[in-house]
């Protein structure tokens, strides 16, 4: 013990204490106390000498944020690379379609324009002879990356399975395989035999080299996925939604930022901010394909989340989710708040912090978000700009 105590530390005790309660005090010293002490230091200390853009805040008028919202988006699309322009004219193949008695499902896939293809299943209402509303749906990371789009059909991390369940209520839901799951597991540049996080981490290191993210491929994805789910017959484009938990609710509420096609979303955990998130000693809580070079030099999550407004958004979070420091939940809310203010539709935004709860989705979520869709998506319920 007293080989791996630090020498100031000796020289400040040595004095004070001798014989029996020199002993008793060494045996209690616990060295990982100072350790702790020390990572909330350091993390300060790395910000500080960092180059962070200055606070993001509402301006005073409705006119300077319109003025300015199409720039902080084309900055926000230049942060995440030279991103392959989506195709035009996507071609989709239907691979099987099963009614499965309620809902129709139908599997396809598509080529991305960027050397992938993705699989998808679409979930369809049976017997529905009008447009119905729509919910992309973003599966989680969770480092289970066997599973994919296939928690659409699975109650591993929701309490019902919500591609089912959704489609009861009349919504198409569709969801895709995201780079590196499911049927794409082991599909990255290292070839076969590289699944998993390592699979994660060269399809990451790839993408840096070609001046691009990985977070920016996962989105485009998405983005084509949606651009196919607002074509099909069978779907209002005027109300489509979008949903995940984890990485399925930051891809959410990126992609809202994004598009203004999406009229509403929930999100469920990883409501992150991320000078927070450094100072929390909590970097190790996300992967490294969700990190944007260069995005703290301009700003941080409620920049973001501030160009869905005024679209209706309702997060959902644990306070005791480590990848969502809840004191940076309290900022974003503080920082995006007020734009919504400047619409008249400060009720659009709904952030709420379970006490107790960590990295999950209860059953009071999974109602909450129901209800959230069914008000926000109906007809009577149009979402205007």
């Amino acid at each position: 013990m007293w080989q791996s105590m630090p020498l100031s530390l000796v020289r400040f005790v040595r004095p004070a204490f001798s014989g029996t309660l020199l002993a008793a005090a060494l045996q209690t010293f616990d060295p990982t106390v100072l350790m702790a002490d020390e990572a909330p230091a350091a993390a300060e200390r790395w910000l500080q000498h960092a180059d962070l853009a200055p606070a993001f805040r509402a301006p005073a008028s409705l006119s300077e944020w319109q003025s300015q919202r199409s720039k902080v988006r084309e900055q926000l699309k230049a942060l995440l690379g030279k991103l392959p322009l989506r195709p035009g004219a996507l071609r989709v193949e239907t691979v099987s379609r099963e009614d499965r008695g309620g809902y129709v499902v139908e599997k396809f896939r598509f080529d991305n324009g960027a050397g992938a293809t993705v699989p998808g299943y679409m979930v369809i209402p049976a017997g529905s002879s009008n447009r119905a509303p729509a919910i992309l749906f973003c599966h989680w990371h969770g480092g289970e990356y066997d599973i994919g789009k296939e928690e659409l059909f699975q109650t591993r991390h929701s309490p019902e399975a919500p591609g089912p369940a959704l489609a009861r209520q009349g919504y198409v839901v569709l969801g895709i395989d995201a780079y590196c799951f499911g049927e794409r597991n082991g599909l990255g540049p290292g070839g076969p035999n590289e699944k998993g996080g390592a699979g994660e981490m060269t399809a990451s290191k790839f993408n840096l080299w070609v001046g691009r993210t990985l977070w920016g491929m996962i989105l485009r994805d998405d983005l084509i996925a949606l651009d196919y789910l607002a074509s099909r017959p069978e779907v209002d484009p005027e109300r489509i939604g979008v949903t995940g938990i984890s990485m399925g609710a930051t891809r959410s509420w990126w992609l809202m930022a994004l598009d203004e096609r999406l009229k509403a979303g929930v999100a469920v955990a990883c409501l992150t901010r991320y000078q927070n998130l450094v100072k929390a000693g909590e970097l190790k809580a996300h992967g490294i394909y969700y990190f944007v070079p260069g995005m703290l030099n301009h700003f941080d999550t409620e920049a973001v989340i501030s160009l869905i407004a005024p679209r209706p958004v309702l997060f959902m979070t644990g306070d005791q989710d480590g990848g969502s420091p809840p004191d940076g939940i309290r900022e974003i809310e503080a920082a995006v708040r007020p734009f919504y203010t400047l619409y008249g539709k400060s009720e659009s935004f709904k952030n709420t912090v379970y006490p107790g709860l960590g990295h999950v989705y209860t059953p009071e979520m999974w109602q909450n978000t129901q209800g959230w869709f069914n008000g926000h998506l109906s007809r009577t319920n149009p979402v205007r700009k």
